[in-house]
């Protein structure tokens, strides 16, 4: 369960920023977690999640409003509620995968807050490190679609855009205090994989201060991923040269070659490497081309996206940086965790909102075993995925889910092996 942040006061700072550091959580080997397994078998059953878990992710959601209708948001009678957020959506979809995740942040003492714990809970996550805080709001968006109403202001056919409600809102109060939170410090110790994002550091100089405070704090046996995450309105107020330290001190790189070009001057990936040397792995998204891992040494491997027939992107991005942790975690080689990333990413890009259904274990595993052809010749669409190694000619991406113990959904997905891939 969430715990209530009883601390914060209204007109008050964020709540308790420490007067010295708090002192480290316990190691990550004091905390038992599975063994490595010896091999992977991505066509496995997903097992139910147990023990601590796996991955970490740790920044704001918010809830969504929904739009009933396609066109301009004056046309629009009534909206959907939901929940969205880069981190959450990872967390959500590495249990999806079949890594047990949990995500920390703080929601508002409100409805919405309520919402997205209730929604997060349902798909596996762990939020039992998530603060309730009594006097700030949870955040909002609203969602926009584009149709082919005509009207000027429609955005057109398979575009949206995202109107903003957060300032002031319990997760811009995140801060170092986070470190020394029993329940939040019982987390981080177990995390095989620490997940943040270039969001959080652009909400306020306390989230910025977290950001620092856990990256420079290093275990053994963890990986930490960074996904850049540009959002230049929130960095219209603040100052985006604190991100490249941020970016360079994590060991997984992910970052689209469009929000590079915006943020750095250049999208190319040898150029970003470069430009960032520390991390072990640098891992450029180049839209619906290509994504090019490279190694610190140099080595890369470059895989083609999927031809999708794409019905919305939103979600998209955070759905390719959890099946490729999830295939790091699994420890697929390179080529495959590429892979696996460009799937989840294909599933999203089909379906309306941020979180999507990926196709029964034995697809997934055929096309990650894909000879280049085959592979290039995939085609993934709302209605199912077409591909020479399928023997059936499509087959559906949205699987219908059943009740699992916790609330949770089960459907035939890749197994986690608990062993931590290198990067």
């Amino acid at each position: 369960m969430p715990r209530q942040d009883a601390a914060a006061s209204p007109g008050t700072p964020p709540p308790g920023r420490p007067a010295a550091a708090p002192s480290a959580p316990g190691p990550a080997s004091a905390v038992e977690v599975p063994a490595p397994a010896s091999a992977v078998d991505p066509s496995g059953p997903a097992p139910e999640p147990q023990g601590p878990p796996l991955a970490v992710c740790v920044g704001e959601s918010m809830a969504v409003l929904l739009p009933d209708r396609p066109g301009p948001l004056e046309s629009v009678d009534s909206f959907r509620l939901s929940v969205g957020g880069a981190e959450s959506n990872v967390a959500g979809a590495l249990t999806a995968l079949g890594v047990p995740s949990a995500w920390i942040s703080r929601v508002g003492d409100d409805g919405f807050g309520r919402r997205l714990l209730g929604e997060l809970t349902a798909r596996g996550v762990d939020v039992s490190a998530v603060a309730v805080d009594p006097h700030r709001p949870t955040g909002l968006y609203l969602k926009e679609v584009g149709g082919t109403t005509g009207d000027r202001h429609d955005l057109g056919p398979g575009r949206s855009r995202l109107h903003y409600h957060r300032r002031g809102s319990a997760a811009a109060a995140l801060s170092p205090a986070l470190l020394a939170d029993p329940a939040a410090a019982r987390l981080l110790a177990g995390a095989r994989l620490l997940h943040l994002s270039g969001i959080t550091a652009a909400l306020s100089d306390d989230c910025l201060a977290l950001l620092r405070a856990l990256l420079a704090e290093r275990r053994p046996g963890r990986l930490v991923s960074f996904d850049l995450n540009w959002r230049p309105a929130l960095w219209r107020e603040r100052d985006p040269s604190v991100l490249p330290p941020l970016l360079d001190a994590a060991d997984l790189l992910l970052l689209g070659a469009d929000e590079a070009e915006t943020a750095f001057g250049t999208g190319d990936p040898r150029a970003l490497r470069r430009r960032f040397p520390s991390p072990a792995t640098l891992v450029v998204k180049d839209a619906a081309r290509l994504v090019t891992a490279i190694e610190r040494d140099g080595a890369a491997v470059t895989e083609p996206a999927l031809a999708v027939e794409v019905v919305e992107a939103t979600g998209a991005g955070d759905a390719f940086a959890a099946g490729y942790l999830a295939g790091t975690v699994r420890g697929l080689d390179q080529r495959r965790r590429l892979r696996l990333g460009h799937l989840s990413a294909a599933c999203a890009l089909t379906a309306h909102g941020d979180q999507a259904d990926l196709p029964p274990a034995g697809v997934v595993a055929a096309l990650l075993d894909a000879a280049p052809e085959d592979w290039a010749a995939t085609r993934v669409s709302a209605d199912g995925i077409v591909s020479p190694v399928l023997s059936a000619p499509t087959v559906r991406v949205h699987t219908t889910a059943t009740a699992a113990p916790g609330g949770g959904a089960a459907d035939p997905r890749p197994a986690a092996a608990p062993a931590l891939g290198a990067p």
